[in-house]
């Protein structure tokens, strides 16, 4: 699948910023990359996806006959970049049991002007999906489709940038380069449920390396960008730093959000620290994150460094 689509992405990438020649062109892509794995409400966020080959997928609801087959091709080209199949199972009678993928057709007067879709993640651990619902007012179903249909795959975060995902597009028919980018990220062999953001961050530029033009550049300008990243994120974690912008202007930021994202992020730190992911190896720098993570209230933290490295 993705040698298959490379061409297309590549002949697509010049929609990814005005001119992808130019430097900048890796950081724009990989802001983009970064801010998806942030909820909005400031925390940072691991790594969650299916891991089984197809979703069982019913649909309900108003006005059936306008969006089921638009909403069905959505999901089926999201899943196809994660090489999984989509099965729709709305006939069945035990359709609501069997479901991976539970869709739901509201009429307009339900939801809100402000959230007019939604999409529920379900999961016992951060690490598989166990099942996820969705929800689309009638007349805004054809505009969300695809945004929905990839918070499905487990891409939780809301981006700026050329993506479906960005509450700032106009472009929400089909996926753009961006959006396979990461999806062929978040569904790589290299890639499991559960890893952190900075074990997970080297798989995403890889990714955009792999669709940008010039590609030697772009590997010149990953590890820059993975060195400040790093830095910024430790700032953060200390207090310093802040959540990125795109996340303050979706209004859902809260105070108690980067409270815990800065908890998060000191355990991500450790944890980087401690397997060499993203940064070198360096027990004492381990340490220091996964304590200064415990004192904010990581019991999760906690168990690691009772566990020692790990």
């Amino acid at each position: 699948m993705f040698k298959r689509g490379a061409a297309a992405l590549f002949a697509a990438a010049a929609a990814l910023v005005p001119a992808l020649s130019h430097a900048d062109a890796f950081d724009t892509g990989m802001n983009t990359l970064w801010e998806v794995l942030w909820h909005q409400s400031g925390i940072p966020t691991r790594l969650v996806r299916w891991e089984q080959p197809e979703l069982k997928v019913s649909i309900k609801g108003t006005n059936l006959a306008a969006h089921k087959e638009h909403t069905l091709q959505a999901l089926r080209d999201v899943a196809a970049e994660a090489r999984m199949q989509v099965t729709d199972v709305s006939d069945r009678p035990d359709a609501a049991q069997v479901a991976d993928v539970r869709i739901q057709i509201t009429p307009d007067n339900t939801l809100s002007d402000n959230e007019p879709c939604v999409t529920q993640l379900h999961f016992k651990t951060e690490t598989k999906l166990d099942w996820v619902d969705m929800q689309m007012r009638d007349g805004d179903a054809r505009r969300c489709a695809y945004h929905e249909s990839m918070h499905v795959m487990g891409v939780r975060g809301h981006p700026e940038g050329p993506t479906v995902l960005s509450y700032f597009t106009s472009q929400t028919e089909g996926l753009q380069p961006l959006d396979k980018a990461m999806l062929h990220a978040w569904y790589s062999p290299r890639t499991s449920g559960g890893m952190t953001p900075f074990e997970f961050l080297p798989i995403l530029s890889d990714a955009l390396v792999a669709i940008l033009p010039d590609r030697q550049q772009a590997a010149q300008s990953r590890d820059r960008y993975l060195a400040r990243t790093v830095e910024e994120m430790q700032a953060f974690a200390d207090g310093r730093g802040d959540v990125p912008m795109i996340v303050k202007r979706s209004g859902k930021c809260t105070e108690q959000g980067v409270r815990f994202g800065r908890m998060e992020m000191s355990y991500f730190l450790g944890v980087a620290y401690q397997k060499g992911a993203t940064v070198p190896q360096d027990p004492a720098q381990a340490t220091r994150w996964l304590e200064r993570a415990v004192n904010l209230g990581s019991r999760t933290a906690q168990t690691r460094l009772s566990a020692g490295a790990g």
